[in-house]
């Protein structure tokens, strides 16, 4: 895995380091519920676990070209930047979520990845179109 600093074309492959922030508040905020709404807290518990289980195994790669998504050391989908027509980090103060919009579809991943060194990846090699 290589970094450097920002830069007009990277030609380098940059790997992000998995941040498991919002699993673990999902499945604390899960445990005071048990106590007044066991039925809420088993749902929002489980779903934390789950965003820990896929921070733990997704891996999110930004190449020259593409960003590719790996679980476990295989590759399972590629994003083409050229197909991209627009990205947002949604709530960047504790950010959440992150929306890209290709040509024809539109994804949704939950912030799992180092969310400056997203953006920073993001800014470089697909820069936004307010």
């Amino acid at each position: 895995m290589n970094t450097t600093a920002s830069s007009s074309t990277p030609t380098n492959t940059i790997e992000l380091e998995p941040s498991y922030a919002i699993p673990l508040v999902l499945v604390l905020a899960s445990v005071p519920l048990l106590f007044v709404q066991k039925w809420v807290s088993l749902p929002l518990s489980l779903f934390g676990l789950f965003l820990m289980y896929q921070a733990a195994t997704i891996r999110l790669q930004f190449t020259p070209t593409n960003l590719d998504i790996y679980r476990s050391q295989k590759l399972i989908r590629q994003f083409p930047y050229r197909e991209w027509q627009n990205w947002r980090i949604f709530w960047p103060a504790v950010p959440i979520l992150f929306y890209f919009k290709e040509i024809n579809s539109i994804h949704f991943l939950p912030v799992l990845f180092d969310r400056k060194m997203l953006q920073t990846c993001l800014e470089q090699r697909c820069p936004r179109q307010d």
